[in-house]
């Protein structure tokens, strides 16, 4: 019973401690202020090492609907019982990777959560934990072992998940004006064109991409497309 009790009091605080936070960041959103940095040590300290994500939610104030989201993820948390398995997938410039990061409690979770603010948290159908992580200055050592810029059957500048005669596109970038390239450009650029550039790193990656960009069809419609 004593350790039934123990549980119980440890839910039923941090059930507390939430519902304290959320009201407390809702009322700085609508009056349009931000948290003062006080009051932010106060909200993540709890007497048993246990922090609520405060950061995260700090992080995410300016956007409503990830903050929603978050919002009802640490309340699936805050009802939880017992350890869950906890998955990080982690999104590149080029790439994902995902792995298990392992069995983890409510608390470790919302500790992992406060080290890494910018994380977002969900929880899936099966009750497994997703951390997700945006890499926006690198590419995943997959992209770096075997992505491939080139061109696509038409036209468009498109990075491929190894040889483009393969045809896995990755992300496709924008329409070149291949009439314009072939009249300024050197016979043995385009042919590595189209035989296929390796991207071995992000500083190849944007060489490429700036490059080419000079040949896009329209600047005006150069709005990358993620596939």
């Amino acid at each position: 019973m004593k350790k039934q009790f123990k549980k119980r009091w440890k839910r039923w605080r941090r059930a507390v401690w939430s519902s304290a936070l959320f009201l407390i960041i809702g009322g700085l959103l609508l009056a349009g202020q931000t948290l003062p940095e006080q009051m932010k040590q106060l909200l993540t300290q709890m007497t048993d090492g246990s922090p609520i994500a405060i950061e995260t939610l700090n992080y995410l104030q300016d956007n409503d609907e990830e903050l929603g989201e978050q919002r009802v993820f640490m309340q699936q948390l805050n009802d939880s019982q017992g350890n869950m398995k906890v998955h990080l997938r982690t999104s590149y410039v080029c790439g994902v990777e995902e792995q298990v990061i392992g069995s983890l409690d409510a608390d470790s979770i919302y500790t992992l959560l406060n080290n890494n603010p910018s994380w977002k948290g969900k929880i899936d159908a099966s009750g497994e934990v997703w951390l997700e992580e945006t890499v926006t200055d690198d590419l995943s050592p997959a992209c770096k072992e075997q992505a491939y810029m080139s061109v696509d059957a038409n036209g468009n500048l498109t990075l491929f998940d190894g040889p483009p005669q393969e045809e896995k596109v990755l992300r496709t970038f924008f329409q070149l004006d291949i009439d314009s390239m072939e009249s300024s450009l050197p016979k043995d650029v385009l042919k590595q064109l189209q035989d296929g550039i390796r991207i071995q790193d992000i500083d190849e990656y944007n060489s490429v991409l700036s490059t080419f960009s000079d040949y896009a069809r329209d600047l005006a419609e150069n709005v990358m497309k993620a596939h």
